[in-house]
């Protein structure tokens, strides 16, 4: 029972349309006109329109006597979007279809503390060609996202003081991008792209919302509230690895704070503390290579890791009670040791309501979710209602 007085209006135009098709599959013309309240004579026009935009197609099934019923589709062909999830050490770049699926994908072993006068030219070239090893042109590109570490002002496309990467604080990171696309350029977290990557392939049919925490060489974290990514205000939820734990008390944290999560739990913390004890490791990939080896230092270091991060999760579950929490990132490899640090105390210290239908799991896509939450961050911006209206409108102008 709906509260809170009457349904919101219904959308019938054909950015309406579109958008019933693309959440809910394949319908006839007979079944949008009784969707939406109209008559066939006033679908048609709107459905010829997505048809000529490419945005949708038809489907003819088998014929049961009498010319079979078309059903209309959203078309994953109609056009591309290209994405890119930049990481501190490595990147993963792609050209991707409507639905967010790679075409192509590519990944580099690019640090980012290579800054911006570097990394952003090669990104624009590396797409580039990506795109032209699919066949398509330009024309064809509706967007282009960017996911990158740290805190970011989503609505300005900005870095904001992410941690560990001189350079980059308060770079337009859409302006230097926009001068070279006539697409619209959209930036965001790499944790919320990750989020909304896992989330769109693995739990968006569960109904339920979502925590993701990104273990790499940082902590990010991206939730996923009734489908959409949590942003907060300024777009800075999510940073649970600035949250202070028992464990790092008295640790100076690169935030400039002490304490937080991060200087326990993080890969860069992981891999200081093993140099320390005399291991050779540079990186988080490098931590679990030692786990594999059956290294003691790695796993002790770890399974505190995941008992550190289970300490913030816990009161995360408390505050949200989402249906699930997925660990993403290169840490998630130990995914034995590190996840039953996490469940131990998250089922220790959370609520008993709220940890009934939890799910505690490793991140399906792995270094794939980024690029795929990426992708579907810009189609909700260039696919929402009123985007495909105004690209519909500018084609009826200029072919009239």
């Amino acid at each position: 029972m709906r509260r809170g007085g009457a349904a919101p209006p219904v959308d019938t135009t054909p950015g309406g349309i579109l958008q019933l098709l693309r959440s809910q599959g394949p319908l006839t013309r007979a079944d949008l006109a009784q969707r939406f309240g109209l008559s066939q004579a006033a679908i048609s026009p709107r459905v010829a329109a997505l048809l000529a935009a490419g945005l949708i197609e038809e489907q003819r099934g088998a014929s049961t006597g009498g010319r079979p019923a078309g059903r209309l589709a959203f078309n994953p062909a109609g056009g591309v979007v290209l994405v890119a999830d930049l990481g501190r050490t490595h990147c993963r770049l792609a050209v991707a279809d409507l639905d967010g699926m790679p075409l192509v994908e590519r990944a580099a072993d690019r640090s980012l503390m290579e800054g911006p006068a570097r990394v952003l030219p090669w990104l624009l070239d590396t797409l580039r060609e990506l795109l032209a090893s699919t066949g398509r042109a330009d024309a064809d590109v509706m967007g282009l996202g960017v996911a990158m570490p740290g805190p970011v002002e989503f609505g300005a496309g900005r870095a904001v003081s992410p941690p560990a990467l001189p350079g980059w604080d308060g770079v337009d990171i859409h302006g230097a991008l926009q001068d070279h696309t006539d697409a619209p350029v959209i930036v965001d977290n790499d944790a919320n792209a990750e989020a909304l990557g896992e989330y769109w392939t693995n739990w968006r049919h569960d109904g339920g919302d979502l925590v993701y925490v990104k273990c790499g060489t940082g902590i990010g974290c991206g939730i996923v509230l009734a489908g959409s990514i949590h942003r907060g205000v300024q777009g800075a939820s999510g940073e649970i690895g600035h949250v202070p734990v028992s464990a790092g008390a008295g640790l100076a944290c690169g935030c400039g704070n002490s304490g937080c999560l991060e200087t326990v739990a993080s890969g860069r913390a992981l891999v200081e503390r093993l140099s320390n004890l005399g291991h050779e490791v540079t990186d988080a990939r490098g931590v679990i290579d030692l786990l594999r080896r059956g290294n003691p230092d790695a796993t002790r270091l770890i399974r505190q890791a995941g008992r550190a991060l289970g300490e913030v999760l816990a009161a995360t579950v408390n505050l949200l009670n989402p249906s699930a929490i997925v660990i993403g990132g290169d840490l998630a490899a130990a995914e034995d040791v590190l996840l039953t640090g996490v469940r131990e105390v998250v089922y220790q210290r959370a609520t008993v309501l709220a940890t009934r239908s939890l799910k505690i799991a490793r991140s399906a896509q792995s270094d794939r979710s980024g690029v795929i939450g990426a992708a579907i961050t810009v189609l909700d911006e260039v696919l929402a209602p009123a985007e495909v209206n105004r690209l519909l409108y500018q084609t009826d102008q200029a072919s009239a």
